[in-house]
């Protein structure tokens, strides 16, 4: 079994039924619920759990954790889905000790991917796009797990190893230039699936946060700082320093999350906000470390406007809030507003295509229940009659989007649906 327990989800179901007062929200909700999750895992021998991304026919590990969100939520009460949720981790946890650039992997090791990447590829690995984010979410996922199921086994030896590589990559990435070995470039027509300068990337300067080869859309980063990753990191660096004292026993292993921290923390505050004339102190979207800075959004998480989610700052922050109003404003040059909808969208599909991961981001990090019972409504009326999220679709006519199936999509809804019926992931 992959998938939710029927009356926990017939709970759940009638808790958004009750919320939002649209039976048609809550059957979509009801199908994404129990449709997704055994669409795309698969239990492997060794107990631990396969996650397709969607459409894809690898295992990514940010949205591997990212489509297991609304499952976080409920799978207190359903003891076999915890199980299939553990079983995730795990493989995330071993395939980060294989290679911890690597942001996409292969069931088994049989070469299957992107093999003429210039880069140390691993039969393992099915695309070696290094993005801090894939880092974030596996240690995420462990801290919400051990704390929403108190499960020792959540917390095993596979832990210690993965959390390791991951603080020696973000220490190594601090100074790119000086420090880092890892190169990456394809050949194809898409500039941003590569990185100039013979595959290091643009050139950048220290600046205490680390560096990030691409964005959680797998584009290339053009100034090398993603600043809503480092806040990812920085807030799973609390979480790693937790688990390391009350868990592990290991005072060396969290002093270095707590010194690594500080170091992106204090970068963020230094190199990662500007002043912006009309809305004031606000938040870059990347930076070099040499003064160049971009002003913008992206719809994939972690993104700017997700900073609350990823447990970096207070949705009521006003900081926060300065960035927001920038964000969801034509000053945000990704953020498109048509007939059909309005919200941000990417780079990485067509202009003038809102992604319902962003609408989704805009109505959990919302503090009105009214603003989220619109986006609801909103992606609900945007399916293009499938009655699934896609990855993206254009704002004046919903029946043009790309990916007809989305696994990653349909979570965010679901989790928006449940956050406003009052069922959150615990701050």
């Amino acid at each position: 079994m992959t998938g939710i327990d029927r009356e926990v989800l017939a709970r759940a179901v009638e808790e958004v039924r009750r919320a939002t007062g649209d039976p048609v929200i809550a059957g979509m909700f009801e199908r994404s619920m129990a449709e997704n999750l055994p669409a795309v895992a698969e239990r492997l021998p060794d107990g631990t759990t396969f996650v397709l991304t969607g459409d894809i026919p690898a295992m990514w590990l940010r949205d591997s954790a990212a489509q297991l969100r609304p499952y976080l939520v409920l799978c207190g009460d359903d003891p076999e889905l915890q199980d299939v949720l553990i079983g995730v981790l795990h493989r995330q946890l071993e395939y980060i000790v294989i290679d911890p650039y690597a942001n996409a992997f292969n069931r088994a090791a049989d070469g299957a991917g992107h093999t003429t990447d210039e880069t140390e590829m691993s039969p393992w690995v099915w695309e070696r796009k290094y993005e801090i984010d894939s880092l974030c979410y596996p240690i995420e996922l462990a801290y919400r797990l051990w704390r929403i199921t108190g499960r020792k086994e959540v917390i095993d030896h596979r832990f210690t190893a993965a959390a390791t590589a991951v603080l020696e990559l973000w220490r190594i990435e601090q100074d790119h230039e000086r420090n880092s070995k890892y190169r990456f470039q394809r050949h194809d027509d898409r500039p941003s699936d590569t990185l100039v300068r013979d595959g290091r990337g643009r050139l950048t300067q220290p600046t205490g946060m680390s560096w990030s080869a691409f964005r959680p859309s797998d584009d290339a980063t053009e100034l090398g700082f993603n600043v809503p990753g480092n806040m990812f990191a920085s807030a799973v660096l609390g979480y790693l320093q937790v688990i390391a004292r009350e868990v592990l026993d290991d005072e060396s292993l969290a002093a270095q999350a707590e010194e690594l921290k500080a170091a992106i923390d204090d970068g963020i505050a230094r190199h990662g906000m500007v002043e912006h004339s009309t809305f004031g102190r606000v938040y870059a979207y990347e930076v070099d470390g040499d003064g160049a800075h971009l002003l913008m959004d992206d719809a994939n998480m972690p993104s700017l406007l997700s900073a609350p989610l990823s447990g970096f700052v207070a949705a009521d922050d006003p900081a926060y809030l300065a960035t927001r109003k920038l964000l969801l404003s034509p000053e945000n040059p990704y953020y498109y507003s048509g007939s059909a909808a309005a919200g941000i969208g990417s780079p990485h599909t067509p202009p003038d295509y809102v992604w319902p991961i962003a609408l989704a981001v805009q109505g959990l990090t919302s503090t009105s229940a009214d603003e989220r019972q619109r986006v609801l409504e909103v992606l609900r009326d945007t399916t293009g009659g499938t009655g699934q999220m896609h990855e993206g679709f254009h704002i004046d006519d919903p029946s043009k989007y790309t990916r007809e199936w989305f696994s990653w999509a349909n979570a965010m809804f679901c989790e928006l649906a449940l956050a406003h019926a009052g069922r959150r992931l615990p701050d």
